[in-house]
């Protein structure tokens, strides 16, 4: 276990491409980023092998919620981030004439996570500040223009191999593990063998991202769903002068007919026209729901959209990705560096499967409400008020089963970040690692027990709010996962002291390093 998240430093050496890496990942994006970052922050040697010979310009994903921001803050990213962000004040969906169907408004005030529920954000501003932060770790190497055509597993490691685009070098490395972050066409997941799940939302949608010439405040901050029948469509706000409409796209209708300019500018006729915006881009795609079947095979593994594909309509593409790489990363630590089973590995997709499951089933319900004017599709997803619209509220799904001792109150839900007496967030003092928190009355007999296993231990006396939460939720104590979800709480002194045994004797829990 890394305890304060700060895992041991390699010393400063030679810049040259070592022959071994404990990590290699694929795919440089958001996802794969951020998992490098936590990587480096434990200590693990990784090579990030990217395709690309930088960071692609145009916007992709738009939205990243407050558990994402946690996992920010972790790599200690957060406050480099926020002055690329805007608060989002939520969703709006509308019918063909304008009446509200559902409100999905987001607070403007900090959940218990600590951040704020929803960000809009400008994918290249993210990546640029996710890499960059790499550059803290003398154990993690960025290599661009790298192409990944082969992956060789034995049971001592993963033999890779890439070509450097730049000059044609074929270059063979090894790897103690491969994560392919590597999008929908990931070959990681093609060398694992994997099938994918169809949850059966295909459908084509035209993204057209713009930046506005003068002030449009009549557009609105709210993203907007417009549930017109006829032809459905959705407005984001986005960071400064940028804003997007996604347009579906009608079965008889040719992919790149409709990207042309002229027909573009037809479709966006009814809020911009081109005196108030320059066209940045426009492109037809396929917005798919699957799972992968399989998310490891032996030293292989996969993360984010190479795992799964989402409609967009909930926001949560890149947040269950980075979701992947806080589960992920901690485990790979504790194999790596302080010699867990490997069999740590199986908990991931079992945990992590049915969470995005659930978020992939929302968003496919909510493409249902766009596509219809019946206000009884919403009903499925939210909450009915006589004489208003339907009120949306989306509750983060429990982690599927996994290291949480089930039964346990609370177990497998997100814990929340508390403000300590000192001003800290409590996260900044416990680091990627695990933290029981507990009331300061409570006799830890397991105290140096846990100590030894590298658990923080929070109380009360640090923050009133602890034990605030922990008499609210009729507990005593509760051990939370590097990841932020509860592995395991206790109502008594007894029940304690057998979450303490459980947890410290599991090898899913590692020695200090």
């Amino acid at each position: 276990m890394l305890r304060r998240g700060l895992g041991k430093r390699y010393p400063m050496q030679d810049k040259s491409i070592p022959e071994e890496y404990d990590a290699v990942i694929v795919g440089r994006g958001p996802v794969g980023a951020t998992l490098a970052n936590l990587l480096g922050l434990c200590g693990v040697r990784t090579l990030v092998l990217e395709r690309e010979a930088r960071t692609y310009h145009l916007p992709r994903a738009v939205h990243f919620d407050d558990e994402c921001m946690r996992v920010f803050q972790t790599i200690g990213l957060a406050e480099a981030i926020l002055p690329h962000v805007i608060l989002s004040p939520g969703m709006l969906f509308l019918d063909a004439d304008g009446k509200m169907l559902l409100d999905w408004s987001r607070p403007q005030t900090p959940t218990p996570m600590g951040w704020n529920l929803s960000y809009r954000f400008h994918q290249p501003d993210l990546e640029d500040v996710l890499i960059g932060g790499l550059g803290r770790y003398a154990g993690v190497v960025v290599r661009n223009r790298c192409d990944v055509f082969a992956l060789d597993q034995d049971q001592h490691g993963v033999r890779v191999r890439y070509e450097d685009l730049s000059n044609g070098q074929l270059t063979e490395i090894r790897a103690g593990y491969v994560i392919g972050c590597d999008g929908a066409r990931s070959l990681v997941r093609r060398f694992i063998g994997s099938g994918m799940d169809d949850l059966g939302f295909h459908e084509r949608w035209l993204v057209i991202d713009v930046l506005l010439k003068r002030a449009r405040e009549d557009l609105g901050d709210y993203s907007i769903q417009h549930c017109n029948p006829a032809r459905p469509a959705t407005y984001v706000r986005g960071t400064g002068t940028r804003r997007r409409w996604e347009i579906t796209v009608l079965p008889d209708e040719e992919s790149q007919e409709i990207a042309q300019p002229a027909k573009v500018w037809d479709l966006l006729a009814r809020w911009v026209t081109p005196d108030d915006a320059e066209l940045e881009r426009a492109a037809v795609y396929t917005f798919h729901s699957a799972i992968a079947q399989q998310w490891r095979n032996g030293r292989l593994l996969l993360a984010g959209d190479s795992a799964h594909q989402t409609p967009p309509f909930l926001g949560q593409g890149m947040c269950a990705g980075v979701r992947d790489a806080a589960n992920l990363a901690w485990k790979l630590a504790a194999i790596i560096r302080d010699g867990a089973a490997p069999d740590l590995l199986d908990t991931y997709q079992s945990e992590r499967l049915p969470h995005v499951r659930e978020f992939i089933e929302l968003a496919i319900r909510l493409g249902g409400v766009i596509n219809t004017k019946a206000i009884e599709a919403g009903l499925a997803v939210g909450e009915a008020r006589a004489n208003a619209p339907v009120k949306l509220e989306v509750k983060k799904p429990l982690l599927g089963p996994g290291l949480a001792l089930e039964g346990a109150p609370l177990a497998r839900q997100l814990a929340p970040q508390f403000s300590l007496r000192n001003g800290d967030r409590s996260d900044d003092r416990t680091g990627y690692g695990h933290v029981l928190l507990a009331e300061s009355a409570v006799e830890l007999k397991s105290r140096p027990a846990f100590a030894q296993a590298g658990i923080e231990i929070l109380t009360s006396d640090d923050a009133d709010s602890i034990g605030d939460w922990l008499r609210q939720h009729g507990i005593i104590a509760a051990l939370v996962g590097p990841d932020r979800y509860i592995r395991g709480t206790a109502r008594n002194e007894a029940e304690l002291e057998r979450l303490a045994a459980a947890i410290i004797s599991a090898t899913s829990v590692p020695s200090a390093a």
